[in-house]
């Protein structure tokens, strides 16, 4: 596959519960391009939120949920999550400030 661009990685931020009471401790997650690894994955994040520096990168792979539609058994596509870890003099992203 072709090199992946820094704002091609992060996809979306992921909110939930969970991920809104880690962000306390400075940690954030995303759904990341199911082919980027942590180089990139910290990369593209220090590039698209200026003045945040990544400690450390954590990934997982999710597969796809069967899926039933009448007769017709399917998957659904599969995705990436990333937890990032910012250090503690790094600034907060500010996607999550408003939330």
């Amino acid at each position: 596959m072709a090199s992946l661009r820094y704002y091609d990685v992060i996809l979306k931020p992921v909110i939930t519960e969970k991920s809104m009471d880690a962000m306390t401790d400075k940690k954030y997650t995303f759904l990341v391009h199911p082919e980027a690894n942590k180089t990139q994955i910290k990369e593209a994040v220090e590039k698209m939120f200026e003045g945040t520096k990544v400690k450390s990168v954590n990934t997982m792979n999710l597969e796809g949920k069967k899926r039933r539609r009448g007769n017709v058994v399917g998957k659904t596509a599969k995705k990436k999550k990333a937890i990032v870890a910012l250090t503690e003099d790094s600034k907060d992203i500010e996607i999550f400030e408003s939330l």
